[in-house]
């Protein structure tokens, strides 16, 4: 029988107004890899700051025995120094430093403050190696796509000797390659004795790397599956998460009849905003029909995003050439608030960097794109704007005792729920929703898609980029591959499949 590597017994940690832990057990033995899922705002991540010292022993009770020793972190040092470290959802790395000198960042090699540099690079090649990373450890974060700062990460992990490794939705920023190759990761690191704990909302995956599942829901523990001794497919786990079978991860549509071309794309071409030679989209041409959810699929680095921001009043891109027209008529939105002024709407993929102030309050992020909207002769109407407030989140049932609440302490659905708010108060006729579904969970998932048929059948438009296959395909009318900056392939709903969508990126010359 293997040893309990940890055991984290009758955690109960409260915020103010929210218990978001309540008597929660966990353990885990050494050498497997745990999986711990739940819905968002279900208290994985909070456990996780728990055990890792982030919320420091006193704020919390319940104890944390780990390797036989009741431990009582005060801050992440203290826990790293056991050997447990956390990776987060959104990586902690400085874009213009180096891969070595970020590897050991507050970890310096050196003596006396100086930093032995040739130790630092020769160590933090070393660990790249290991994480199967070929590039030099003196080149600049920047320089590298996602997939590879997530091995980045790892690796720094390993060099802080890591026994106890926490991953929190390590593959949320990840295409299908680099998901997969991550995982196998992992598995190559068990063998080898390694300890893991993975947080992740993509079921497939949990079921592909793990020997046992705990579901937590509501701040609570619910169950822990045995993946050696149980059948688990990903709707038992489903099952577990939301204490009920969901039958359908996508609300059926009415089928409605689609009205005229809202939006159309030309011959749009748009160049990199600091490498201005190089092009990013090449001459791609699209439409929507008002009533219509159209499907942007590619791999990470085809250029969707860039395609969405360059439409929304030309937010990304140095020069930027072709045609947009919005109900017949050549449009030129030379800036986002032209672009809303046009009653176009973009949900930024990065909802906490570029979508939500998370340090102001619900309250305030809703009315952001239209203050208009909230104001009298250019003064804010406060009880206006904590009206509109309200209306959203009863419309789109977010998750909060109070509008007055700061957005950074919700889930990442109901954030999603907020940014979403934002937009829908501009009363926009075209939406483009980039990565509407990244990082929340099936059940959150679920209310964002049955939002987006309740704006179609209300005659909006939906330009719905996503880097999820089955999604794509269950929520699209019409879906457009892109593939190095160009459409590659259209396909209807009724004819489309993963196959199909595949197949088009292959033959387009990139694997």
């Amino acid at each position: 029988m293997a040893k309990e590597l940890l055991k984290m017994d009758h955690i109960t940690k409260t915020f103010p107004g929210v218990k978001a832990l309540d008597n929660v057990n966990l353990s885990v033995e050494e050498g497997e890899i745990h999986a711990l899922v739940g819905e968002n705002g279900a208290g994985k991540s909070t456990l996780m700051n728990v055990l890792s010292g982030i919320y420091p022993y006193g704020t919390y009770e319940g104890d944390i025995i780990y390797n036989g020793e009741v431990c009582k972190f005060q801050t992440i040092k203290d826990s790293e120094s056991k050997g447990i470290v956390i990776i987060h959802q959104e990586l902690a790395l400085v874009p213009q430093m180096s891969i070595g000198e970020n590897m050991f960042l507050g970890n310096e090699r050196g003596k006396k403050n100086a930093i032995n540099w040739n130790e630092t690079y020769g160590e933090a090649d070393k660990y790249l190696k290991m994480v199967g990373l070929s590039e030099s450890s003196r080149v600049l974060i920047k320089d590298i796509g996602t997939g590879k700062q997530q091995l980045v990460e790892i690796a720094k992990a390993l060099a802080k000797h890591a026994k106890l490794l926490i991953l929190d939705e390590p593959t949320s920023s990840l295409n299908e390659t680099d998901s997969r190759a991550l995982l196998d990761l992992m598995l190559e690191f068990k063998k080898q004795g390694m300890t893991m704990i993975i947080i992740s909302h993509k079921l497939n995956e949990v079921v592909y790397v793990a020997d046992k599942i705990t579901v937590v829901r509501d701040g609570s523990t619910v169950e822990t599956l045995d993946c050696h001794t149980m059948e688990i497919s990903e709707d038992r786990i489903i099952r577990g998460m939301v204490g009920r079978e969901i039958t359908n991860r996508f609300p059926k549509r009415e089928a409605i009849e689609k009205g005229d071309i809202n939006m159309e794309v030309k011959d749009w071409t748009v160049y990199h905003p600091l490498y201005t030679e190089r092009k990013v989209v090449d001459n791609v041409s699209l439409n929507v029909r008002k009533g219509e959810v159209v499907g942007i699929y590619g791999l990470m680095g085809a250029g969707r995003t860039e395609l969405a921001m360059s439409i929304f009043g030309k937010s990304y891109g140095s020069t930027i050439t072709g045609k947009l027209l919005i109900n017949g008529k050549e449009t030129d939105l030379k800036n986002p608030r032209a672009a809303i002024d046009a009653k176009l709407a973009y949900v930024t993929e990065d909802r906490k960097g570029n979508g939500l102030i998370l340090s102001n309050t619900i309250k305030v992020n809703t009315s952001l794109a239209n203050m208009d909207g909230v104001s009298d002769k250019g003064i804010i109407d406060a009880d206006k704007e904590y009206q509109v407030a309200v209306e959203y989140k009863q419309k789109l049932e977010t998750k909060t005792p109070s509008v007055e609440q700061n957005v950074g302490n919700l889930s990442g659905g109901n954030q999603q729920k907020v940014l979403l708010a934002k937009w829908m108060f501009t009363d926009p006729d075209i939406l483009i929703l980039d990565e509407p579904t990244r990082g929340i969970d099936v059940g959150a998932k679920y209310e964002i898609y049955c939002i987006i048929n309740d704006l179609v059948r209300a005659g909006k438009s939906v330009i719905m980029i996503s880097s999820e296959l089955p999604e794509v395909l269950g929520m699209s009318d019409r879906i457009y591959i892109m593939n190095e900056g160009k459409f590659v392939g259209e396909l209807n709903a009724e004819e489309a499949s993963q196959e199909l969508i595949m197949q088009s990126i292959l033959q387009s010359g990139k694997g």
